[in-house]
């Protein structure tokens, strides 16, 4: 993932944003617990909104008796580890390796080697994220293998290359044995991707072109100006993941998502479009302005 799927701070409640930092908290915990060290490096936000769909509809407990990685001398409040919390570290450990390597097959020798570095000390992390998940990290190759056909065709269908991501991401729904809960949680991670997807391709489009790298908006479109049939498709995704959020029981959590859904990503999808996200995401939601 890449950091895009974020609240607004402004619009969120006090206890919404305690929730939200507490899973953040709890989630970096809960990594560092189960797949070692170095696996909160790779901890963003787009990890901690799928920790928040993955949470217990009544919230996660909250507690001020752990200490915090850094700075270890502060106390912060962090939900209790539980199925979710360690789902989405597996996933998001797993996930966070391939986009890695990926990066590795895509860069040249030179400028490749930092990425290549980390993704050797991360390898134990991901192993053992793996034994635990082998579906989700089978999906994860499968679908990636996909993407990299496609790239090498020079495809120009942005559907087929989003859908690839979208499915990627679409099997980290947990199954639960309610039909109903499974299949809206999919749609939503499914759209979710693709947005993802298409937001990055967008964001990378002026860089992808200097370079000559794949770029499926570059192909499709050229020179022309493509972000009002761009921002169609993806506020249609960004539609349906509404549709199926409100399928969903979210409890605690629902006004959160709400403010990521409806808030969140449109006000990334603009500054992308503007040229001032590079900017935006660098600063940090704990601040008073995202």
């Amino acid at each position: 993932m890449f950091g895009y799927v974020r609240p607004v701070r402004e619009e969120l409640k006090c206890k919404d944003f305690d929730l939200y930092r507490a899973t953040y908290c709890g989630l970096c915990r809960t990594m560092r617990k189960r797949c070692g060290w170095l696996a909160p490096m790779v901890l963003n936000f787009d990890f901690t909104f799928l920790a928040v769909l993955l949470a217990p509809a009544q919230g996660e407990k909250m507690t001020t008796c752990h200490r915090c990685q850094v700075p270890p001398f502060l106390r912060r409040c962090m939900c209790e580890t539980s199925a979710g919390l360690e789902l989405a570290a597996d996933e998001s450990v797993i996930l966070a390796y391939w986009q890695i390597r990926d990066r590795v097959r895509d860069d040249t020798f030179l400028r490749g080697l930092p990425a290549r570095g980390f993704s050797v000390l991360l390898r134990p992390c991901y192993k053992r994220c793996a034994r635990r998940q082998p579906e989700f990290d089978r999906k994860v190759k499968e679908q990636l293998g996909i993407l990299h056909r496609l790239e090498a065709e020079n495809c120009t269908s942005i559907d087929r290359a989003a859908d690839a991501f979208a499915v990627l991401l679409q099997a980290a729904a947990p199954e639960t044995g309610e039909q109903n809960r499974d299949r809206a949680m999919e749609q939503l991670l499914y759209h979710l991707g693709r947005w993802i997807y298409l937001a990055d391709a967008r964001d990378d489009l002026e860089d992808d072109r200097a370079k000559g790298c794949y770029n499926p908006i570059s192909l499709r479109y050229g020179q022309q100006a493509c972000d009002e049939p761009l921002a169609l498709t993806m506020e249609h995704s960004l539609s349906l993941m509404r549709g199926a959020c409100a399928l969903l029981e979210l409890g605690r959590q629902e006004e959160l998502v709400n403010n990521v859904l409806c808030l969140g990503l449109p006000l990334v999808q603009r500054s992308i479009f503007n040229g001032s996200w590079r900017q935006m995401k660098k600063q940090k939601i704990w601040r008073n302005k995202l």
